[in-house]
């Protein structure tokens, strides 16, 4: 099974989208919740790799530069920290819950 986690964009919705996973069913997509906010830490870590790496290198060819994010990556995980909430789920449902509904 593989597992892909998309941005909630709607792209998914569409009907060769569809079609394509039901000719493919190896494959599940998980889609984002609109302004999630782990997807604002996958952007930081994109904005970290940009900087300290991509940014201020010369690179001579893309499998040069594929190397040098790949050394970027390597280097952060030796030093990977778990994910911990600061909010119990109890109260972050409850605020979802006091969110107008959508106007879709």
């Amino acid at each position: 099974m593989i597992h892909a986690i998309v941005d909630n964009y709607g792209t998914h919705k569409q009907p060769k989208v569809r079609q394509w996973l039901a000719d493919h069913p190896r494959w599940v997509f998980h889609c984002t919740p609109t302004s999630a906010s782990w997807i604002n830490a996958v952007g930081g870590f994109f904005s970290t790799i940009t900087r300290r790496r991509i940014g201020r290198g010369v690179f001579k060819s893309v499998p040069d530069l594929q190397d040098a994010i790949a050394r970027t990556i390597r280097d952060h995980n030796r030093a990977a920290k778990p994910f911990v909430w600061t909010k119990p789920a109890d109260t972050i449902l409850g605020k979802l819950a006091r969110l107008p509904a959508p106007s879709v």
